[in-house]
């Protein structure tokens, strides 16, 4: 019985250790960059802590996704540019929804718009592309002001930036 449960503990460490060693190579193969370890290893737990939390759980089970209309666009669309260091935001594209009820004061909010690349140069030609390159997901702090509903711009997190083929 013991050696059951020794070998099925050795190949849970030899999964872990095989999926780490990949993640760290396709990092280094996409990016061309020596991977940060410590970095990636803290992103992991924190994306499996959130995916367990009871709150996102219970939340992403009860109901769906809320779309909430901001006053504040331009300035939340130039804070995420700045953030995910694209050369810009398309804030008609920008849709933002929460998982929590809107009657609270404060509440998050996820924010998902498309973002451009800079024109690319070819033969000394400039080839300027109207289609995104880029989809920028962010969350962030909403609260109600005087002016209607607004994202604390100090709070927008970029959770990711994925690439548009």
């Amino acid at each position: 019985m013991a050696n059951k449960i020794l070998k099925i503990v050795l190949i849970i460490v030899l999964f872990v250790v095989f999926f780490e060693l990949g993640l760290f190579s396709s990092y280094t193969i996409v990016t061309a960059e020596a991977p940060n370890i410590q970095g990636l290893i803290d992103m992991q737990i924190t994306k499996i802590q959130d995916f367990f939390s009871p709150e996102k759980v219970n939340e992403a089970l009860i109901k769906d996704p809320t779309p909430v209309n901001i006053t504040n666009k331009k300035d939340v669309g130039l804070k995420m540019e700045t953030l995910s260091q694209v050369d810009g935001v398309n804030v008609d594209s920008m849709n933002i929804t929460t998982l929590e009820d809107t009657d609270n004061k404060n509440f998050t909010v996820n924010i998902e718009a498309l973002g451009y690349a800079s024109p690319n140069s070819t033969s000394g030609q400039i080839v300027i592309s109207q289609d995104p390159s880029y989809k920028v997901i962010a969350t962030a702090q909403a609260s109600y002001k005087e002016n209607g509903l607004m994202v604390d711009e100090n709070s927008i997190a970029i959770t990711s930036i994925l690439k548009l083929y």
